[in-house]
């Protein structure tokens, strides 16, 4: 395979230098040519000082947390401004093998309606799967036997190959969304524009993480989920309205094993006033969905 096509791995990191070195170095023995930018999001360890290490790294810092969303919007125009072909979104807590790219950039090239090519997501220990990752996996739509390929609906941002066919027809994350759920709103985006989201078997990286939970952070994505459906442009207006309502009656009871009862009338009570908010803010619903529906760069 020619390895001509220009790819732009994005990074957006904070406090995240106990894994940084692992992470830059698995990067720098990529088989396929990239170009690394970091988007350091106001950390406040010495995470600044390790990058000072790698020249190779275009290092942008921020003047405050943007989040995961803002942050990879800048690393995402820096890159297509620079005449990327393709930009690999990849978290700080991971790193990747010596043919992770040329694998996923050999799949994507296979098919122009490829908009997000995933790798196979292990766990820090290099032989498990993500606990997180296999929910998605397990969801596939097509399973393309021969060429290692997966369909799916969604897939986490951990690390994602998107084309720039596809980043010029979709745009960047949604502003919207603070730190969960915008790659969900992603994935709806994409889908909505016709483009495929697949997973290649063949490709494989590390995502060294403990998935915790709190009532807070289980609040925060249920919020996030609930405005995911509202924007989801392959629905109706009421009809994501309607999902999300149904939502927030719905989560509460999906956590009913995890937390007392107070605590899930507590969420359900914060469930439905957001919703509320989302009602009121209506006008920035439809400017948002319409922005998703006709934006080309």
């Amino acid at each position: 395979m020619a390895l001509n096509k220009k790819v732009f791995v994005i990074i957006v990191t904070y406090n995240g230098s106990k894994w940084i070195e692992k992470c830059i170095n698995s990067l720098l023995h990529s088989t396929y040519p990239i170009d690394i930018v970091v988007i350091d999001n106001c950390s406040t360890d010495d995470s600044i000082e390790l990058f000072k290490q790698f020249p190779e790294v275009h290092l942008i810092q921020s003047k405050e947390n943007l989040g995961f969303g803002k942050a990879n919007n800048i690393g995402i125009d820096y890159a297509l401004k620079n005449n990327a072909d393709y930009v690999f979104l990849l978290n700080q807590d991971t790193w990747i093998f010596d043919d992770t790219i040329l694998n996923l950039v050999a799949v994507v090239q296979k098919n122009s309606s490829f908009g997000i090519v995933s790798p196979m997501h292990f766990s820090g220990d290099e032989k498990t799967l993500d606990e997180g990752f296999v929910t998605y996996y397990n969801r596939k739509i097509e399973v393309n036997s021969n060429e290692n390929i997966v369909n799916v609906s969604f897939v986490n941002a951990a690390a994602w190959l998107v084309s720039s066919a596809c980043l010029r027809k979709v745009g960047g994350f949604e502003p919207l969304f603070g730190h969960y759920g915008e790659d969900r709103n992603y994935c709806d985006r994409v889908l909505y524009h016709q483009f495929q989201i697949v997973i290649a078997e063949n490709a494989k990286i590390c995502h060294d993480r403990k998935i915790t939970r709190s009532f807070k952070k289980d609040l925060i994505q249920s919020k996030y989920r609930i405005l995911s459906q509202v924007l989801d442009i392959n629905n109706t207006l009421f009809s994501s309205y309607t999902n999300a309502l149904k939502s927030v009656f719905g989560l509460p009871k999906y956590f009913k094993k995890s937390y007392s009862f107070a605590s899930i009338v507590k969420l359900f009570y914060n469930l439905a006033i957001y919703y509320v908010q989302l009602v009121f803010r209506m006008r920035i619903i439809k400017i948002s969905r319409k922005k998703s529906m006709t934006y080309v760069k």
